[in-house]
């Protein structure tokens, strides 16, 4: 993800969930019904400009009690921080105070519900890598 703060932007790291039940009916209320998780570190933006479409994203599930690779790739394969903001705001850059988030990767063998939700942003080049982790609580489906 990424956040405008003081006329620079933040690279960070954060989870867009939603509610699958939700999403059947309306894609916008989903998402307004489960928290973001945003991991707890932010890059600067020119530290990593430079080799942007080296940096790896991925994301582990627990199912059935075992963590199995969910997403992974590199951010070659989605949009540059230029044409999200430009998508996002009709402009070249991001307003100061705004977090953005900027896509994802195909879940690996499909979406599927689980217990808990770990992912990462892989830096190759400055040798460093940004974790978080939720756990996740279903809700039964009252009525």
């Amino acid at each position: 993800m990424l956040i405008g703060w003081q006329g620079r932007v933040f690279v960070g790291l954060g989870s867009d969930h939603t509610d699958r039940k939700v999403e059947t009916y309306s894609i916008t209320v989903s998402k307004q019904m489960c928290d973001k998780v945003m991991a707890p570190v932010l890059w600067e933006l020119e530290d990593v400009a430079g080799h942007w479409d080296q940096l790896i994203l991925r994301s582990f599930a627990w199912i059935g009690g075992a963590r199995v690779l969910y997403q992974e790739g590199t951010l070659d394969n989605m949009l540059s921080v230029a044409e999200l903001v430009r998508r996002g705001f009709q402009d070249t850059k991001l307003p100061d105070g705004c977090a953005m988030f900027g896509g994802t990767f195909a879940a690996k063998g499909g979406i599927r519900p689980a217990s808990r939700f770990e992912y990462e942003l892989e830096d190759p080049v400055l040798k460093r890598c940004i974790r978080h982790a939720y756990d996740v609580i279903e809700l039964p489906v009252l009525g």
